[in-house]
């Protein structure tokens, strides 16, 4: 199911080609919320067998326009993963402190530790997309970023954490819809930021600066999947799935103890 959603290394991606209405890869929406319930399950046993071995970890990053849908995301697929195992960092704007290092600084203090699935909501390619767009440095420097951020994901794979990437491919038309339920929805105001309008006005930019993301960087150890993101059910049913077939290859298992349990008795 994993291979069509899939960015092979060195292939273009081709965004404008791909139907982020399309549900094909999960199935109807009945079998696509029962897969993700079962997936979501076995995802909290697996991680709990990675916690108990305590030698590899999990990195989960979600990328997407606004509206894409991380949270939900986050929600629907993890939240029966219990929560000692697991971490989110959201990056937002980059702190003073952030800002006096490295850009791949912030995102390597967040990487998760041994044993726990770490979760980014955005994450160190908001430097080769919006600082992209925004110009907010110079096209020399950002061109040199896709090779370090490799590097970076190289480096934890080889120290053993497997990276999961996710880029949640939403239609305009959809994000129109969303947004305007952040304006008509008194409960969602708070989500509302006014400088996602003009994101939008540069759709255009940013999906051509996504093309260029997933082409440069899915790689043999940290490819890139695309999922469609217009119907939140299919979204969440597509990346449960991939998550619990890598967690499932990565076979974590219980430590087993150098004593033997019948020497010791309760009283």
């Amino acid at each position: 199911m994993a291979n069509p959603l899939m960015i092979a290394p060195g292939k273009a991606a081709k965004l404008d080609g791909r139907d982020p209405d399309d549900t094909a890869y999960v199935g109807s929406e009945e079998e696509a919320r029962a897969g993700l319930l079962a997936d979501a399950n076995e995802i909290d046993k697996l991680q709990d067998k990675l916690y108990a071995e305590g030698k590899r970890s999990l990195l989960v990053i979600l990328q997407g326009m606004d509206t894409s849908g991380k949270d939900g995301t986050i929600r629907g697929v993890f939240n029966t993963t219990g929560p000692l195992g697991v971490s989110v960092t959201a990056f937002r704007k980059p702190s003073e402190e952030e800002l006096a290092h490295d850009f791949i600084w912030r995102a390597h203090m967040a990487a998760p530790r041994r044993g726990t699935i770490g979760i980014f909501n955005r994450s160190h390619y908001e430097d080769v997309l919006v600082v992209k767009v925004r110009r907010f440095a110079p096209a020399k420097e950002i061109e040199k970023r896709y090779d370090q951020i490799n590097a970076f994901e190289k480096m934890l794979t080889e120290n053993g954490t497997t990276v999961l990437k996710f880029m949640l491919h939403i239609s305009k038309k959809e994000q129109k819809e969303r947004l305007q339920e952040r304006l008509d929805d008194p409960k969602k105001h708070w989500k509302f930021n006014p400088g996602d309008l003009d994101d939008r006005k540069l759709w255009s930019d940013f999906q051509d600066a996504y093309d260029t993301m997933l082409e440069r960087c899915s790689t043999d150890w940290a490819p890139w999947y695309v999922i469609p993101a217009d119907k939140k059910w299919a979204r969440n049913a597509a990346i449960a799935k991939i998550v619990r077939k890598t967690l499932e290859d990565m076979d974590p298992s219980y430590p087993k103890v150098t004593w033997d349990p019948k020497s010791f008795k309760v009283e």
